[in-house]
């Protein structure tokens, strides 16, 4: 029953005790403004992660949204689209892209990917203070509990 409480102890004392990585990934989208020769916003600031979402309904002329690199493409030219693309990890940097029916009207638009930073959170060790390493400290008072234990159940039986 002893062994199993301090199991039950060791468990509950090193839960959460390692940082988590918190990211948040976004969708940001571009339209086609009121004047149909342009993107809204013509340029979005996004993280590595992040979606953009190119959507437009019922417009007057048919668009399309294409890189100049060929990253993405969301397909022939048309009055309604809803086309996403994710910028995965590892594609930071600046892309360009057009609507190729209305390029020479200056319909492009731009996408800066910024590098993603993950942030380790740690909790809060017994004083309410964040820790460096919080788990050395629980760990540490998880092997004196144990050994406590184990000592005391050696005297105990003598």
């Amino acid at each position: 029953m002893l062994s199993a409480s301090l199991v039950l102890v060791f468990a509950v004392l090193t839960a959460g005790s390692i940082g988590s990585a918190s990211t948040v990934q976004e969708e940001v989208v571009v339209t086609v403004d009121s004047t149909n020769l342009r993107f809204s916003p013509e340029s979005v600031t996004i993280t590595e992660g992040d979606t953009v979402r190119f959507f437009w309904n019922g417009q007057l002329l048919a668009h399309n949204a294409v890189s100049y690199d060929g990253l993405f493409d969301s397909g022939d030219a048309a009055r309604d689209v809803d086309y996403s693309f994710k910028f995965e990890i590892g594609t930071n940097g600046t892309y360009e892209y057009l609507c190729e029916p209305h390029e020479e009207f200056g319909m492009i638009g731009t996408v800066v990917v910024n590098p993603l930073t993950v942030v380790e959170e740690e909790p809060p060790d017994d004083t309410g203070e964040v820790g460096s390493t919080p788990s050395v400290g629980i760990m540490g008072a998880a092997t004196m509990l144990f050994a406590a234990a184990k000592k005391s159940r050696r005297s105990g039986s003598t």
